[in-house]
């Protein structure tokens, strides 16, 4: 009996996701492979750390040798032709700087830097001795930052403004301290409105959307959802700007229609 014929293969842009593994799948490189899929974007990965979490908090972080990280980066893109990459949970000083040293082969390489400091259920996911390592050697290497305002108050030494003009100026110090575009994300500012400003790497304003605060939905992984959607976007060569709109889009829909794998309403991927 003759075979169906195959259809033709399809061509998939590659994203590279160097974080850690969520084992609720809410976050880490679940989210990100997830969002990566969603935009029609093949995911690639390189995992830092075993956490043991769910969406109500962290219980243990087990970190990968630097080598073992530095090692996935390398196979990956000794095969795939990566057109984009993110960063997430990092963890440690020695697992940056084999991040940066890997990806030094690639200067033109797109990386988005979600700079994952605390969790939000508050367990701390970057030590201390990495801080100088992310400031010095990984965020100057960024095309684009994406803080939300806890991590924005310990890149400044201070708590950033929460309204549209104030997160402006101080998405525009960020990025003149880094040389690097700057998203900033309004999610743990009060109120019902949030605001995410981005600028560019001469702290110029690109673009700033706003949305309304979604009650009674989980928004863990919410970082990691909208900075890996931007990510496939960049890797489909798409604007900065538009990138972030598709992103912020993406990750709209999935707050205002949630899934409930568990106990409680989550983000659809």
């Amino acid at each position: 009996m003759p075979q169906a014929p195959h259809s033709a293969p399809r061509d998939l842009p590659v994203a590279l996701s160097i974080a850690g593994s969520d084992s609720g799948a809410g976050a880490g490189v679940q989210a990100d492979l997830l969002s990566f899929a969603a935009q029609g974007v093949f995911g690639t990965t390189a995992i830092t750390c075993l956490t043991a979490q769910n969406p109500d908090g962290v219980s243990a972080v087990h970190a990968a040798p630097a080598e073992l990280v530095a090692a996935q980066i390398r196979q990956v893109l000794a095969f795939y032709p990566v057109k984009a990459a993110k960063t997430g949970m990092l963890f440690d000083a020695a697992i940056i700087e084999s991040v940066v040293a890997e990806l030094s082969a690639r200067p033109d390489l797109p990386l988005v830097v979600d700079p994952v400091m605390v969790a939000s259920s508050g367990a701390k996911l970057l030590r201390d001795d990495a801080m100088r390592a992310l400031r010095e050697r990984l965020l100057p290497r960024a095309t684009l930052i994406t803080p939300n305002l806890d991590e924005a108050e310990l890149l400044l030494g201070r708590r950033p403004r929460e309204d549209a003009e104030g997160m402006e100026r101080d998405a525009a110090e960020l990025a003149r301290a880094f040389g690097a575009a700057v998203l900033l994300k309004g999610g743990h500012a009060k109120g019902d409105r949030i605001v995410d400003v981005l600028v560019d790497r001469d702290g110029q304003r690109l673009a700033s959307l706003e949305a309304s605060r979604v009650a009674g939905v989980d928004t863990h992984g919410s970082g990691c959802t909208l900075s890996a959607a931007l990510t496939a976007g960049l890797a489909k060569g798409l604007l900065l700007a538009e990138a972030f709109a598709k992103a912020h889009a993406y990750l709209q829909e999935g707050l205002a229609r949630p899934v409930r794998p568990g106990s409680r309403d989550q983000i659809r991927h």
